[in-house]
């Protein structure tokens, strides 16, 4: 009993701080707007990047007609992709990115930090990727393009990579078209470096590396990775599709920083061995981070 409101209470606390991850992340989106993306005429992609385009025609507020462009992609996720936690957590980022885009006008200069485009498109794809990587990894969305990329992915089986480059292509030709070109090359470059930033926020550094090793001496390597390295090995059924001889695999995730240490234990017991090295975004349990249950 003791177990289960521990787990209820540790639930409650990290639901608590994925909601401050999706204000937080909210929040620096809106600098990144600010300061670097809205004063310079660059586009961030999505719904933000269509309200930018008007909001220099007529001056409407970007923030409401982000929240406006929103409310349908909004009903279309919670028909089509549906759950709580997408609309909760959904419209918590929109209506936050909304305000503090619509209120940070007042307290933010006019003309941003720099007046320099390739600034502005590094530090505004910087900023605005971060923001976002924060929201994902409080388990929600932006809205915009984001829906409509996972509902095309879950409908149609489209990818939600190419999902997202139509929708930015048509985003870039319409600010080409209304502003400029060179205005749009630019725009290209923060959605890259956004998409960069948001992945290395997510899915944090990947210092973790995926090993396996072939080796005639599979018990000698194994027996000095688990003893000088303190990994754990698991030994895999292996045969020779050539030879027919059949020999194990050693599968094992190091740091990065123990690469070259298991290349140097496995050629010291078998000069010969095969060894590939992969990268792993994340390992979960005994020697790495706790695996915790997922908040529905």
């Amino acid at each position: 009993m003791n177990g289960t409101v521990r787990m209820k209470e540790e639930l409650s606390w990290r639901t608590a701080g994925d909601y401050l991850l999706l204000i937080l992340g909210a929040l620096v989106q809106a600098l990144a707007m600010r300061l670097f993306l809205v004063p310079s005429q660059l586009l961030s992609g999505g719904v933000s990047a269509i309200a930018q385009i008007v909001n220099s025609f007529n001056g409407w507020p970007i923030g409401v007609m982000v929240f406006i462009g929103n409310v349908p992609l909004f009903a279309l996720g919670w028909r089509y992709l549906g759950g709580w936690r997408f609309a909760i957590r959904t419209g918590v980022a929109i209506t936050a990115f909304s305000l503090f885009t619509d209120t940070l006008v007042y307290v933010m200069p006019a003309d941003g930090l720099t007046h320099d485009l390739v600034l502005s498109s590094v530090f505004g794809g910087l900023m605005f990727g971060a923001g976002l990587g924060l929201v994902y990894r409080a388990k929600g969305t932006s809205g915009g393009s984001d829906i409509l990329g996972q509902i095309l992915y879950h409908r149609k089986g489209i990818a939600m990579t190419q999902a997202y480059f139509f929708t930015d292509t048509l985003i870039l030709l319409a600010g080409g078209i209304f502003w400029s070109w060179e205005l749009a090359l630019y725009g290209m470059i923060v959605m890259y470096i956004s998409g960069l930033a948001a992945e290395l926020v997510l899915e944090g550094p990947r210092i973790l590396r995926t090993v396996m090793i072939i080796s005639a001496c599979p018990d000698l390597v194994s027996k000095e990775i688990m003893t000088v390295l303190e990994r754990g090995v698991t030994i895999l059924k292996g045969q020779g599709a050539y030879t027919g001889i059949e020999r194990p695999a050693l599968y094992c995730v190091v740091t990065r920083a123990e690469v070259n240490k298991i290349k140097s234990l496995v050629y010291s017991k078998d000069p010969n061995a095969f060894i590939v090295i992969g990268d792993a975004h994340e390992a979960l349990g005994e020697g790495f981070k706790r695996l915790t249950p997922p908040v529905e």
